[in-house]
C-alpha cells in the first residue's frame, strides 16, 4: 500500500509540474495571457446595451437642466465627470430618462486642471525630421466597426467598413507624424452587438503584444442632434470627444485616472475638444490595460469631418499630455497597477488553482479507489508524508554563523 501511495504521489506531482511549466511558459511567451488570468475562472461582466442610432436616454441634473444625452443604457450608480471637474451620480432612472445628482468637485480634475494651466502651452511640432529616438507606441482599433456618419457617409452604419475607419485614421497620422508608433488593427467585429467586445478583445489582446502606451477603442455617439457634439474650435466646427470608462472592472480607478488626466491635458492644449468622461456599467476590455479608454467622436449626425477634426485635435495633444517631449512632467495620480505586478498575481492565481485541483483530484482518486474513509485517511497521511520532503523551505540559519556574527558584534 505505501508503494502504491508513493507512485501515486509521484504521478500527481508529475502532472502538476508538466501544468505548471505549460502555463508558465505560455504566460512568458505572450503576456497577456498573465494579464487576463484574473478574468479565467470568473465570467466577463456584460456591456450596458448600446442602442441604436436614434434612440438615447437624456440624464438631467438637479435643476432638471439637461447634463448629457446619450445613445445607451444607463444604470444608477453610473458617474459623469464634466471637463470643469464636476462629478454626478445617477440615482434615478426611467425608461430613456435619468436624474443625476451633483456629488462635488473631483479633486484630481481640479489638480489637473491647476498643474495644467499653469504650464506653457507646448507647441505642436510637425516635423518628422525631429522624431524622439524611443517613438511611444500607441494602439487603436474599432469594436463598431460598422459606425458612420450619415452626411459624409450617406448611412448611419456600414457593414465591416463604416466611416468610423477614417476617424480612426485621422488619430494614427498625427501620431505618427508627431513621430509615435501606432498600430492601428481594422480587423471588422460586426456584427454590432454585445457580443461584439468579446470577439474585438482578441484584436485588444493582440494590440498588447506590442506593449502600447495607451489604447483607444474608437466610437461615434448614437445622439440624434449634431449639436450635442459640435462646437466651434479655431475657427471650425468640430464634434468634440467623450471618454468613456467602465466600471465593472478591477482597473478602473486606473483607467479612470488616466481619463481624468487626458481630459484636463487635452482640453489646457485645444480648450473644450474632450466633452466629459462617462463611467457606466460594463467593462468595455479596459482590464487588458489601465491606459486603456473608450472614445466616442461625436455622433452620427455629425460630418465625418468634423470628428476627424476632433481626433486630430485630440492626437496632437497626446504626446505633451502624456509628457512625451515636454519640459515638464505631468503630475503623477494614483499609481496604476503595472502590466508586470498584475501578470504576477494572475499567475500565482492560476497556479493556486492548478494546486488545488490537483490535490483535490488526488483526495478523490484515495477515497474512491479505497472505498473506506480510514483507510483513505491512511493513504492521504502517508501521501502527504512523501510529498512534504519535495516543497521548497526556506534554508535555516546555521548556527554557527550566528554564533560568528554575535562574537565579531562584540
Amino acid at each position: 500500500m505505501k508503494k502504491n501511495s508513493g507512485l501515486f504521489a509521484i504521478a500527481l506531482i508529475v502532472i502538476f509540474c508538466l501544468i505548471a511549466f505549460c502555463y508558465a511558459f505560455v504566460v512568458k511567451k505572450n503576456s497577456i495571457t498573465a494579464q487576463s488570468t484574473a478574468g479565467l475562472f470568473q465570467k466577463q461582466p456584460e456591456e450596458a446595451p448600446e442602442y441604436p442610432p436614434g434612440r438615447f436616454t437624456t440624464i438631467i441634473d438637479e435643476q432638471e437642466n439637461v447634463l448629457s444625452m446619450m445613445s445607451r443604457a444607463v444604470y444608477i450608480g453610473d458617474e459623469i465627470y464634466t471637463s470643469e471637474g464636476k462629478i454626478y451620480r445617477l440615482d434615478k432612472v426611467q425608461g430613456d430618462r435619468a436624474s443625476a445628482r451633483f456629488l462635488g468637485m473631483d479633486p484630481q480634475i481640479v489638480a489637473y486642471n491647476e498643474f495644467y494651466a499653469s504650464q506653457e502651452i507646448p507647441v505642436i511640432n510637425n516635423n518628422t525630421s525631429n522624431k524622439p529616438s524611443s517613438p511611444a507606441n500607441f494602439a487603436i482599433y474599432h469594436t463598431h466597426s460598422d459606425e458612420s456618419y450619415i452626411p459624409s457617409d450617406g448611412a448611419d452604419s456600414i457593414n465591416f467598413k463604416g466611416g468610423i475607419y477614417k476617424v480612426g485614421m485621422i488619430i494614427a497620422e498625427r501620431l505618427r507624424k508627431a513621430g509615435m508608433g501606432v498600430d492601428y488593427d481594422q480587423t471588422p467585429h460586426d456584427p454590432h452587438d454585445n457580443n461584439a467586445y468579446v470577439r474585438s478583445r482578441r484584436t485588444a489582446v493582440k494590440l498588447l503584444s506590442n506593449n502600447p502606451v495607451a489604447m483607444f477603442d474608437v466610437h461615434r455617439d448614437g445622439v440624434p442632434d449634431p449639436n450635442f457634439y459640435r462646437d466651434k474650435i479655431s475657427g471650425q466646427n468640430v464634434a468634440r470627444l467623450r471618454l468613456v470608462i467602465g466600471r465593472e472592472n478591477p482597473r478602473m480607478s486606473a483607467n479612470l485616472d488616466f481619463a481624468k488626466q487626458m481630459l484636463t491635458a487635452v482640453n489646457n492644449i485645444h480648450p473644450k475638444v474632450v466633452k466629459e468622461i462617462f463611467v457606466g456599467k460594463g467593462n468595455y476590455n479596459q482590464d487588458l490595460l489601465p491606459t486603456a479608454l473608450l472614445i466616442e467622436a461625436g455622433t452620427y449626425t455629425n460630418t465625418r469631418e468634423e470628428a476627424e477634426r476632433g481626433v486630430a485635435l485630440f492626437a496632437e495633444a497626446l504626446p505633451p499630455a502624456l509628457g512625451i517631449n515636454t519640459a515638464s512632467p505631468a503630475p503623477q495620480g494614483p499609481a496604476a497597477p503595472s502590466a508586470s505586478t498584475e501578470a504576477t498575481r494572475g499567475s500565482w492565481k492560476a497556479l493556486g488553482w492548478l494546486l488545488g485541483m490537483t490535490v483535490f483530484a488526488g483526495l478523490a482518486f484515495i477515497l474512491i479507489s479505497d472505498g473506506n474513509l480510514f483507510n483513505a485517511r491512511k493513504r492521504f497521511s502517508d501521501f502527504i508524508r512523501e510529498i512534504m520532503p519535495l516543497v521548497p523551505r526556506r534554508a535555516a540559519r546555521k548556527p554557527e554563523l550566528n554564533n560568528e556574527n554575535k562574537k565579531n558584534n562584540d
